[in-house]
């Protein structure tokens, strides 16, 4: 499956622990995604349009309002690779 090298890094900051928190306006409309590493950074490379891809794809999920995290189907995809940074 093809996945953009920005997807990619989002997908491999998740598999290592990281999550996204979506910020919502008054209609549930998502403005902004912010991905946040295991270590407290946040990945710039998290745009709207990447998670929205990730979102259709079914490669992150969330649960009870929950942040964000990677699938099953997300571990499958993303490459293995020793540091991604």
């Amino acid at each position: 499956m093809n996945i953009s090298k920005n997807e990619q890094r989002v997908l491999h900051a998740l598999a290592q622990g990281g999550l996204i928190k979506v910020i919502k306006d008054d209609k549930n409309h998502i403005l902004e995604a912010d991905c946040i590493t295991r270590d407290g950074w946040f990945l710039t490379d998290c745009t709207i349009e990447v998670f929205k891809k990730l979102r259709k794809r079914r490669f992150i999920r969330s649960r009870a309002g929950a942040p964000y995290r990677i699938t099953r189907e997300g571990l499958v995809a993303v490459r293995a690779e020793l540091f991604q940074r």
